[in-house]
């Protein structure tokens, strides 16, 4: 079966190529580093007797920093060293920017085919191998095989869509799960899903969601008020802010923020687009309505403005600290799978979700279950919501409390991971 994957899969590229190429250049930033795509690990130091190299990989900005308390304590007693690679351009460069220092370095995955994939481990010569989430990748985990190396799947969740396209090669997914020696995953729901596929309990053990003991640098009162003044927001008006927001949703917000102004609530608006390349078609829709508006890449807002545009990276933690409601993005369709809701509760801020949840459904339940969340059907729903909540400053304050709470309640992933990552480290 390996060799029928390794045979298509340079077609199966170059049909690809034109897409992923065209993404690449709209992102930015994949010039620096693009051979390591193909293997071509940058020099890396010389590894040290009694001292376990782990190669850890985080797709996206998310997955890096969820991963980044783990990768901190995985190298603090020095036992272990981190080669941390990822996958995006946003990735690398928050990966280089918050972990370069803590790691033996910091790279790009390399296409999971036969000589790229082992080109990449020749280079990097691991002792073990962690994966963020959900990821497989069949050439991968044939050469951790082939090296007798584990590999250890951290934080592992499997969203509707993924159980769904698993279960169909259930056959195919079970004979790549018994290549990873553990399973940590993120939920009781998850962990009955893996074991839906085939995976032994016995490799199964559930840790909790590494999210939820991820620290965020709180705002104290003037930096609030110094990042509010940036943005072009008054100090005393309501900021309803759209996190990590996909087409169709930031049109939604925008009625919520003029549906509010018509009903005399004085606020501004805060979108945080999801990817920050969107900014053209973002912009060409704040045009079509008379509104003012700033993006953050262009520098310091020069005034008060009704919308501002946080097309950056790596800024969402710091900027939800502003906002007075939050609306959790990638949730309304047609988009699906949502984005996570669980800084936003960590910050104590009520949040509004619509029904395509499916990559937090678990989260998302029990959110709305505690009174933290509330889950809208629809773009009317969400402006009547929000609208609702704009306008009680009570209900605000009792589902931000609430969602501290459920936060707090749910922490102690990290200690429960390294446990079980102890016993593949010197």
């Amino acid at each position: 079966m390996l060799w029928l994957y390794r045979l298509f899969f340079l077609p199966a590229m170059l049909l690809a190529a034109p897409f992923y190429l065209r993404r690449m250049w709209k992102r930015g930033g994949y010039r620096a580093g693009f051979g390591q795509r193909f293997g071509a690990v940058a020099p890396l130091p010389a590894k040290r007797p009694g001292v376990t190299r782990i190669w850890l990989q985080a797709v996206s900005v998310g997955e890096v920093l969820a991963m980044g308390p783990l990768l901190r304590r995985l190298t603090e007693d020095g036992r272990s060293e981190v080669y941390l690679t990822t996958t995006t351009s946003t990735g690398y460069a928050l990966a280089r920017e918050k972990f370069g220092a803590a790691t033996v370095g910091v790279g790009y995955f390399p296409l999971d085919w036969w000589l790229f994939s082992r080109r990449a481990w020749a280079g990097v010569q691991p002792d073990l191998v962690l994966l963020a989430e959900s990821e497989l990748w069949p050439e991968h985990l044939a050469q951790a095989a082939r090296r007798r190396v584990p590999v250890v799947l951290v934080n592992a969740r499997l969203s509707d869509r993924s159980y769904r396209r698993l279960s169909a090669v259930r056959t195919l997914a079970g004979r790549l799960y018994r290549k990873i020696a553990r399973i940590l995953p993120s939920s009781d729901q998850d962990a009955e899903r893996f074991r839906g596929l085939g995976v032994p309990a016995g490799k199964l053990v559930t840790t909790g969601n590494l999210k939820f003991d991820v620290a965020i640098q709180p705002l104290d009162t003037w930096e609030r008020a110094m990042l509010r003044r940036e943005l072009g927001f008054a100090d005393n008006q309501l900021v309803v802010l759209g996190s990590s927001t996909w087409p169709g949703e930031e049109l939604a917000m925008l009625r919520v923020l003029e549906r509010a102004r018509r009903d005399g609530v004085i606020c501004q608006l805060l979108l945080v687009p999801r990817h920050a390349e969107r900014r053209g078609e973002i912009e060409a829709l704040l045009r079509q309505r008379p509104l003012n508006w700033h993006f953050r890449s262009r520098g310091q807002a020069l005034g008060q403005v009704d919308v501002c545009v946080a097309d950056t990276t790596g800024e969402l933690q710091k900027l939800t600290q502003v906002a007075d409601v939050v609306f959790v993005g990638k949730s309304l369709p047609p988009n699906e799978g949502g984005q996570t809701p669980i800084e936003a509760a960590l910050l104590e801020k009520p949040i509004l979700f619509g029904p395509a949840m499916s990559n937090f459904r678990v989260a998302a339940a029990a959110l709305t279950e505690c009174g933290a969340a509330l889950r809208v059907a629809d773009e009317v729903e969400l402006v009547d919501e929000g609208l609702a909540l704009l306008r009680d400053a009570g209900r605000r304050a009792a589902m931000a409390a609430a969602a501290g709470a459920w936060h707090k309640a749910n922490q102690g992933a990290m200690e429960r991971t390294l446990r079980e990552l102890d016993r593949y480290r010197a």
